[in-house]
């Protein structure tokens, strides 16, 4: 079996190789490639990820599968929120935006909804699982 790393980086290769498709279990899933800067290291750090649209903005969410802690790219757009995205074969600057309150709760019940896991992740987990918008930065 792949470690989360290898398994990352093999889904980046087939993502970028494929116009944004990708086969296997995550075939029928909506994809996108988020690059963060690292917040310790400075060094651009690439994770696929699931997402779903809201207007404008694309949404992801830091479940980080129901760890106690948020994933690492969660901590890096803390501190660096320009970010960069890949959806299918466009490449576009972004910025990173951790909803709160009713807004969270919105797009919280919308990511449920559309990703049956993510109720799964939030009963192993005592922290509030964040929900971010990707918001197309204006050239």
């Amino acid at each position: 079996m792949l470690d989360p790393k290898d398994w990352n980086r093999r889904l980046i290769e087939e993502f970028r190789a494929n116009g944004g498709k990708v086969g296997g279990p995550l075939e029928h899933m909506s994809l996108l490639l988020l690059t963060t800067t690292g917040a310790r290291s400075g060094k651009p750090r690439t994770t696929p990820m699931g997402y779903f649209s809201d207007g404008d903005c694309l949404i992801v969410v830091a479940s980080n599968r129901g760890a106690s802690t948020h994933p690492a790219w969660y901590h890096n757009l803390l501190a660096h929120p320009e970010v960069t995205v890949e959806v299918g074969t466009e490449t576009f600057e972004a910025i990173a935006i951790v909803t709160k309150d009713a807004e969270r709760d919105r797009l919280w019940a919308r990511a449920v909804t559309l990703f049956l896991t993510f109720a799964e992740h939030q009963a192993k987990t005592t922290r509030l699982i964040p929900v971010i918008t990707l918001s197309r930065r204006a050239s």
